[in-house]
């Protein structure tokens, strides 16, 4: 193994860790904490941790294998699944977090409809629905055989060693990932751009109202009057910044991979191998970033975690382990804090 395959494979050890750890945090969080379990978003957030664990424990060790080896990990049978969950997995986490973006956005945009547009029912229909989406693709690909271990990118994914079926198998790998990555990508981009609109527009309210404060307070202290300023322009970022993370994220998780395998499919040129192991592990990435994106960052986890924690050691918890969440101004808050 040269300096390359070394590198990349201690990447995938360290985000197999990662990314175990916190999911596994993000699922102790949900089944202790009742305010999170009954909340819409949490339904969202418990389908795309499910994903994320299974493709941690069956896909990435997997992949290592194969890096390793430089060949299938185990026989055709075990491929096939393997092949098949990755697929699942891959799109239905990408579902998902579209489904938090619509969930976000109908909490903002549409506050006082929220609770008649987005029950819990509403959300257990929209996994549903994913589930139905992202097993579609695997069970086509199965029963046309185009699972297998690929070497470009050392994993069970989809493939076809075939060169007659080339061009359908082109046409079925474009309409997967236009269907998957790009539809949830347009999804993301169109909810948390609305979104941000409302957070721009009720950062410009609270701004009139604090420089009306201002100006009307002469005697207020220059320094009380700076750090007033300073947590204008500090607001205004946050919501940018937040909305930027949800969509770079998925952007630079997901489009390298995807672009490559587009490009493997156009007859374009050879692709490194060491760059097709890399934009596997990007993709695999998303994982192990998700639970902070989503969840652990936010100040309800993090209520429940110390909670969890303070009653490991015995003690006390000070502060209550979660936030109702239900009014307009803490969907406003959980996009600008």
């Amino acid at each position: 193994m040269n300096s390359w395959d070394v590198s990349l494979a201690c990447l995938l050890v360290g985000m197999i860790a990662v990314s175990l750890l916190s999911n596994v945090v993000v699922l102790i969080c949900f089944l202790y904490s009742p305010d999170i379990r009954k909340q819409v978003p949490g339904l969202f957030i418990l389908n795309l941790t499910c994903c994320n664990l299974l493709m941690t424990v069956v896909n990435m060790p997997l992949t290592l294998a194969g890096m390793l080896n430089k060949q299938q990990p185990g026989g055709e049978r075990l491929c096939h699944i393997v092949g098949f969950l990755e697929t699942f997995l891959t799109t239905n986490s990408m579902l998902s977090m579209a489904a938090l973006s619509i969930d976000r956005w109908v909490a903002v945009v549409f506050p006082l409809s929220y609770h008649s547009k987005m029950r819990y029912k509403d959300a257990a229909l929209i996994v549903g629905y994913t589930w139905l989406h992202s097993i579609s693709f695997p069970i086509a690909a199965l029963s046309l055989s185009w699972l297998g271990f690929h070497h470009l990118y050392a994993s069970c994914t989809l493939y076809s060693k075939r060169h007659e079926e080339r061009v359908p198998f082109s046409v079925f790998t474009g309409v997967f990932h236009a269907l998957s990555f790009l539809l949830s990508f347009v999804v993301l981009c169109f909810t948390y751009l609305k979104v941000l609109k409302v957070a721009r527009f009720h950062c410009k309210r609270i701004d009139v109202i604090t420089m009306q404060t201002l100006v009307l307070l002469v005697d207020i202290h220059p320094s009380v009057r700076e750090r007033c300023l300073e947590e204008q322009k500090r607001r205004r970022q946050r919501a940018t910044k937040k909305i930027s993370t949800f969509i770079g994220t998925f952007l630079l998780c997901f489009a390298p991979y995807v672009i490559t395998r587009l490009v493997e499919l156009s007859y374009i040129g050879p692709i490194s191998y060491h760059w097709g192991v890399f934009s596997k592990c990007l993709a695999y990435s998303k994982a192990a970033s998700d639970p902070f994106v989503y969840s652990l960052l936010r100040h309800q986890y993090k209520k429940s975690w110390k909670d969890i924690l303070n009653r490991i050691l015995k003690r006390g918890s000070i502060n209550s382990s979660g936030l109702t969440g239900d009014s307009h101004s803490q969907n406003i808050l959980q996009i600008t804090e």
